[in-house]
């Protein structure tokens, strides 16, 4: 599919990641690639009430007080073509409310308040019949179609965002319904596009974009921290929560497996730092290293594994993180989901312990194999955000024509 299938095009792009947040973000990478051929206004999540009381030492927080009270940085074009405005308006806090009329009233206002904010910056940049494109937010987006009459509406689920508190109270009711709105629905995984399809017959499973180019050679140095860890070293670079891998899988490896040490690079949670893991001789604890950083200890793993714990907020997610491992032709071993089935050989996937410790056998044996360290690569760096905006571009023409 041409690249430039949609042109000269204008779109408003709005959901819960900001351009100033600190970690990496689909909706930024997808702004980013939209524009390298369209117009771009990335509307900022309005700062509310009880965040300008409460976290005003937030970096975030003081550059939506520095917008609205100083003028400073309401709109900027941060890259040709790509814009980045702060609304001037506070929204009020509303998620402590019941579900109701009352919610629903306050919802709709703050949902008024935001599209005049967003109507008045793409009024100024002559933005002409736009593209809304919403990722995730269906609370502050979740009438922006009624009082922004774009020509399009694709709504973008990344999340099960249900499985959190915060999102479930009025979640049960705002997705459904601001799904069951857009013109389409674009999914990055099989689960959510499944899960979408329920509620809007026009869903597209669009894929995940990364960016691994930094980790397909390889760096001409190992880690200090790593250097004299024993092989083979079974490795994960990514978050370490308990919410997200399973604490007691790994215990179960690293027990039942002495001989083979595992390597965890990243922030690690409490219950992470007080499990029997930081006990074992063989479980080695690296702490957070910087992106530019991470492709050198991929590259000094013998398997990359991803243990994730299954539950709602997990089930549905891509795994980035595998096509930075697959991208460097290391071999994956990952708990089976329906978004890995989508790898193919590339993963081999697992249902527990005694299942994850024979991959990684086999694993062990075929890693430096050069057909299949071709293919891990060549799947590795398929998944870019050109070929996800690409199907994006499929589902609005397929939408404008009929």
């Amino acid at each position: 599919m041409d690249k430039k299938q949609i042109t000269g095009r204008d779109f408003i792009v709005f959901g819960l990641q900001p351009w100033d947040i600190p970690i990496g973000s689909n909706c930024k990478n997808i702004a980013e690639e939209i524009a390298e051929h369209n117009r771009v206004l990335y509307v900022n999540r309005p700062l509310d009430r009880m965040s300008y009381l409460r976290r005003k030492k937030d970096v975030q927080t003081i550059n939506r007080i520095n917008s609205i009270k100083k003028g400073e940085d309401i709109l900027t074009e941060v890259k040709p073509h790509l814009w980045v405005f702060n609304p001037g308006r506070i929204l009020e806090s509303i998620n402590m409310l019941p579900p109701g009329i009352i919610y629903n009233f306050f919802n709709k206002k703050n949902n008024k308040v935001l599209s005049e904010e967003i109507n008045v910056a793409a009024n100024s940049l002559g933005f002409k019949n736009p593209i809304l494109f919403i990722d995730n937010d269906f609370f502050n987006g979740l009438y922006l179609k009624e009082f922004l009459s774009p020509s399009v509406f694709i709504f973008y689920i990344r999340d099960f965002l249900q499985s959190q508190n915060y999102f479930q109270k009025h979640g049960k009711r705002s997705e459904p319904l601001i799904m069951s709105k857009a013109d389409g629905v674009a999914a990055n995984s099989a689960y959510l596009a499944n899960y979408a399809a329920k509620f809007n017959s026009t869903t597209m499973d669009v894929g995940q974009g990364c960016e691994v180019d930094d980790f397909v050679a390889t760096p001409n140095y190992i880690p200090e921290d790593v250097k004299q860890i024993q092989h083979p070293i079974i490795g994960y670079c990514g978050s370490i929560t308990s919410t997200r891998l399973d604490v007691k899988l790994l215990e179960q490896i690293a027990d039942k497996k002495p001989g083979w040490n595992i390597v965890l690079v990243g922030p690690a949670d409490d219950v992470f730092k007080n499990s029997s893991l930081s006990k074992m001789e063989n479980v080695h604890f690296i702490g957070s290293k910087k992106q530019k950083e991470l492709p050198a200890y991929i590259h000094s793993f013998d398997v990359c594994i991803n243990p994730q714990l299954l539950n709602q907020m997990t089930i549905g997610n891509y795994p980035r993180k595998v096509d930075e491992y697959l991208a460097a032709g290391k071999p994956v071993v990952a708990t089976k989901t329906e978004t890995m089935a989508m790898f193919g050989n590339n993963a081999l996937l697992c249902n527990n312990a005694d299942e994850y410790i024979a991959a990684i056998e086999v694993a062990l044996e075929n890693k430096d194999n050069p057909a299949s360290i071709k293919a891990r690569k060549e799947m590795g760096t398929s998944h870019t955000w050109e070929a996800s905006v690409n199907k994006i571009y499929s589902l609005i023409s397929n939408i404008e024509n009929g």
